[in-house]
């Protein structure tokens, strides 16, 4: 088992939304470290179940954090300006919803929350 309190991010491969990401969820989850799982467009990828070998290894991954690291949080993150899911920022945040609501079904015991970065690059809590 680890030493040390994790959480994990579901989060684009996008460097800018990285730093954001990790501060503020060393705060909300009380981390002192942050599993990072990165692809582009995760949120696209957890809400349409598709392409199949992205989602199986995005939840292999996922896996180990949970078992290994002892998680007690995961964040899905969506943000501003995505190469790898160029949609507005409303559709964007359809998916988020989407995807929290998939991991939530597939991890029950551990608090899953969305996260959007916008064009200031700070991360904050997804509207409802």
């Amino acid at each position: 088992m680890a030493h040390g309190k994790f959480c994990t991010a579901i989060n684009c491969m996008d460097g800018r939304t990285q730093r954001p990401v990790i501060e503020y969820l060393e705060k909300w989850f009380g981390a002192q470290y942050v599993d990072t799982i990165t692809e582009p467009g995760p949120v696209r990828v957890l809400a349409e179940g598709k392409p199949v070998a992205q989602l199986d290894s995005i939840m292999a991954r996922l896996r180990i954090s949970l078992e290994k690291h002892g998680s007690v949080g995961i964040a899905v993150v969506a943000h501003h300006d995505c190469a790898g899911n160029p949609l507005p920022r409303e559709q964007q945040l359809v998916q988020l919803r989407a995807a929290v609501a998939f991991l939530r079904t597939r991890c029950p015991n551990v608090p899953v929350i969305g996260l959007w970065v916008g064009e200031d690059w700070r991360a904050v809590p997804a509207p409802a």
